[in-house]
C-alpha cells in the first residue's frame, strides 16, 4: 500500500473518531454510534486493501 493511501485511511478513521467525541459532547448517542461504526469500517477497509495489495505483489 502506498503511503498516500495509508495516510488517507488513517486520516479518515481519526476524523470519524473526532466526530464521535464531538457527537458525544452534544449528547447525540445515535450519531456518535454511527461515527464510531464508520471509523471501524474505514480502518477495516484500509486493512483489507493493504492485504489485497500485499497478496497481489507477493510472488
Amino acid at each position: 500500500m502506498s503511503k498516500k493511501t495509508a495516510l488517507f485511511f488513517s486520516i479518515i478513521g481519526v476524523l470519524f473518531l473526532i466526530l464521535t467525541g464531538i457527537a458525544l459532547s452534544y449528547q447525540k448517542s445515535l450519531l456518535a454510534l454511527s461515527f464510531l461504526f464508520l471509523s471501524f469500517f474505514t480502518v477495516g477497509i484500509g486493512f483489507m486493501v493493504k492485504a489485497k495489495i500485499r497478496k497481489k505483489n507477493s510472488p
